[in-house]
């Protein structure tokens, strides 16, 4: 594929699970790659993976909480690849399962900030790099966690990723006019780490209509969607690719 031939993309959490098949489906479609995880290793495995598939990629480990990393992943863009045209804010924690008023506020505030203000922290050093690459796509990946139904013990994590929706409206809102599109992708479970055990993906399972939860490449392709420019219109909207567990709550 050819879909993102030229452009450059940010990609957070790419060491694993949904980031890493979103870095090396991207890589299939042409895409020049900055990626991000905490841990340098697992990280520098996916860039080589990139280079495989005959791609450009360059690691930029560090946490998402640091408003220097984002600048940090900004400016490696622009100075390897000489713009920024995609990113992917994908970086996300469940956090410690358990009814709200057991929760102590530095674990509320972890979550919080793992989920929802490093969305904003990227989003404030992506904005101005895509303006001046004439418009962009900011993804910011969600959850059916809080946007379609609750569950026991996550109320922190909903609230997380609900609350990106209006991140999502007023980039919209401020910067639609200049071709920037921010749109919310809404995983439904997939078959990552933090899917759990065998049972607990059993259970989640059967939350869809489609009765299983996802293959990490089935949301990287959601993903390549809203970067390309088949999305060309699709601003400020909520992307569910959740298996019909929405459609059937």
């Amino acid at each position: 594929m050819t879909l993102l031939t030229g452009k450059t993309a940010i990609v957070t959490g790419a060491s694993s699970g949904i980031g890493r098949a979103t870095a090396l489906c991207f890589a299939r479609a042409g895409a020049s790659l900055v990626l991000n995880a905490r841990s340098p290793a697992p990280l520098e495995r996916v860039v080589a993976e990139v280079a495989a598939l005959g791609a450009q990629g360059w690691a930029v480990p560090g946490d998402v909480g640091d408003p220097d990393l984002h600048a940090r992943m900004v400016q490696m863009a622009q100075s390897r690849f000489g713009a920024l045209h995609v990113a992917v804010n994908n970086v996300g924690t469940v956090g410690i399962p358990g009814p709200l008023e057991t929760m102590s506020i530095a674990e509320w505030d972890r979550v919080i900030q793992t989920n929802l203000t490093s969305a904003f922290l990227a989003a404030r050093v992506q904005l101005p790099a895509m303006r001046e690459a004439g418009g962009g796509s900011i993804i910011f990946v969600s959850s059916f966690v809080g946007t379609s139904v609750g569950l026991p013990g996550m109320a922190a994590y909903g609230a997380s990723k609900a609350a990106l929706m209006g991140l999502v409206k007023g980039i919209t809102a401020d910067h639609g006019r200049e071709g920037i599109r921010a749109n919310a992708l809404l995983p439904g479970g997939t078959h990552t780490a933090m899917a759990g055990d065998a049972a607990q993906r059993e259970w989640a399972a059967g939350l869809h209509a489609l009765g299983r939860i996802a293959d990490p490449d089935e949301i990287a392709q959601a993903a390549l969607f809203l970067a390309s420019d088949m999305s060309s219109f699709v601003a400020g909207s909520a992307l569910y690719a959740d298996g019909g567990n929405a459609a059937v709550k």
